[in-house]
């Protein structure tokens, strides 16, 4: 074969490929979803200018990237890839809402090794649809990389299924704590080659609840892993397994406030009789895009989403005793826009991210300042504004004065009207016809 002929076969094989000819910008063939226009608050904007391509990331990988709609590294982005790549364990605090998620994931797909065919990465969550949510954000970001296996596997699924998965090659596994568990024990989940494990919420994950099997798990870990710690709240349970587990790691602390800034804070003094006519009058008045209304108990939440659909409005619901295959078409229905409301129980509260929830009501107001605080992270997503509504009891009312104190916010009550420019992102100040709300008259 002569040069000549070499030279054009080799320039009619790199025209078959529709990315990266020589001279053409690979971002031009990228399929980018519609740019978010949407006022941003500080806590994802105050960055230090930094590009997604100064991480020196995989082409393809960054691909994945800008085609879910992220275009810059977020504050906790900024601190965490470069340190994660580096192999070095991470005790992160940010608020919810900030681009958590990308802060692990984005290191994590970036060191997955495509020639070898075992498990690499686990990231742990605290529930099902945590894991479920991760795990699509994982595929959809490494859709480029040429093959990269990401698995969720929780309880409530079926187990022979994730036996039949693990037989075939798993790169990243997404994982409950007492299933992956489960399936190490069996033999079939070989965590002895992990390099990378996540906690993403590891203050739950490291509370009564789930500590032993966590610290079961690490056992089966080999001796260079690397553990990343990510929430929005670390109680001092977690400077005890920080010693243990943890080698120098690198904190970041990114919550001089606790509460997001695009959330503006209400409460609303009722009985508890008044509360679903309230409840009415809130939905009827607000600009809703899509609310979440949080309920203490799994009976009150099926019991409210019962009156809610009887006043006429649209209303699913979701708590840990509903069968998983029903809590799994809930979540999705939700997530992709079907329904404007659901209720639920503390279920909802971790790291659930539907950027369309402009709106939480506490129906019941929560015990601690923990719960309040990722409550209402399920609003004003990724620096976007958001509306917190609490309805209040004479029974809450020291809990209220608690959560303020301790939380250094300021919960006010409810006014005669409500500014839509604090919760409605379509919302432009300079429209003459675009007035206050007028809410409720008490």
């Amino acid at each position: 074969m002569t040069f000549s002929v070499a030279f054009n076969w080799i320039i009619a094989l790199f025209s078959l490929v529709p990315f990266i000819r020589f001279g053409d910008d690979w971002k031009k063939s990228l399929q980018l979803p519609p740019k978010d226009t949407r006022v941003r608050t500080s806590d994802v904007t105050s960055t230090k200018g930094n590009e997604f391509e100064d991480y020196c990331l995989k082409r393809e990988l960054l691909m994945g990237i800008f085609e879910m709609g992220w275009e810059k590294p977020s504050p906790i982005q900024e601190e965490s890839i470069p340190i994660a790549l580096s192999g070095r364990d991470i005790l992160a605090r940010a608020k919810n809402g900030t681009g958590k998620s990308g802060a692990y994931l984005i290191p994590m797909l970036e060191r997955i090794d495509l020639k070898k065919d075992y498990i690499q990465a686990i990231v742990m969550v605290p529930t099902r649809e945590l894991a479920l949510q991760v795990s699509q954000i994982s595929i959809q970001i490494s859709k480029h990389l040429g093959g990269v296996k990401v698995m969720a596997t929780t309880g409530g699924t079926n187990l022979r299924d994730d036996i039949m998965r693990l037989d075939e090659t798993v790169h990243v596994v997404i994982a409950t704590p007492g299933r992956i568990l489960d399936l190490i024990k069996k033999g079939v989940a070989k965590v002895d080659r992990v390099q990378m494990m996540v906690m993403d919420e590891a203050d739950k994950l490291l509370s009564q609840d789930f500590v032993v099997l966590i610290e079961d798990i690490i056992s089966f870990l080999g001796k260079g892993r690397q553990i990343l710690l990510y929430s929005a709240t670390f109680p001092i349970s977690v400077q005890k397994f920080m010693a243990k587990h943890l080698h120098k790691p690198y904190e970041i602390n990114l919550m001089e406030e606790l509460t997001l800034k695009g959330i503006t804070q209400y409460y609303a003094y009722v009985t508890e009789r008044q509360k679903v006519h309230c409840l009415n009058t809130l939905f009827s008045r607000l600009q809703i895009n899509q609310s979440i209304i949080f309920c203490n108990s799994t009976q009150r939440v099926e019991l409210l989403a019962k009156k809610i659909t009887q006043l006429g409005y649209s209303c699913f619901y979701i708590h840990a005793k509903m069968m998983q295959e029903y809590r799994n078409r809930v979540f999705h229905d939700f997530r992709n826009g079907l329904c404007r409301n659901l209720v639920c129980t503390d279920l909802f509260t971790r790291g659930i991210d539907i950027q369309a929830v402009n709106v939480v009501i506490n129906f019941d107001f929560p015990k601690n300042a923990e719960t309040y605080l990722h409550r209402i992270g399920r609003s004003g997503r990724f620096g976007h504004l958001g509306l917190a509504i609490n309805l209040i009891t004479s029974e809450d009312r020291f809990n209220l004065k608690s959560i303020e104190d301790q939380l250094v916010t300021d919960i006010k009550p409810i006014p005669g009207s409500i500014d839509k420019s604090l919760y409605v992102a379509e919302f432009h100040a300079t429209n003459p016809n675009c007035g206050a709300l007028e809410l409720l008259n008490w």
